[in-house]
């Protein structure tokens, strides 16, 4: 498996740049961020789809919630 590519630039100035694959120290931080990342994704989904469902349950539109609750 190749590791993902990091761009560094040698001079903010100019296009000048380097391009390697991550160390190993860097790929490691980078699954964690992915991770976390996915992990925030996934409670957003739940919490979307938890509030859908209880919409559906009381049967109202989320306007009509948000009139209530404001």
């Amino acid at each position: 498996m190749t590791k993902p590519m990091i761009r560094i630039y040698t001079d903010a100035g100019i296009d000048d740049y380097i391009d390697r694959e991550m160390n190993a120290a860097e790929f490691k931080q980078y699954e964690t961020d992915q991770a976390e990342t996915k992990a925030i994704k996934d409670a957003a989904e739940a919490k979307a789809t938890a509030k859908s469902a209880l919409l559906v349950k009381l049967g109202i539109t989320e306007d009509e919630a948000k009139l209530l609750l404001g």
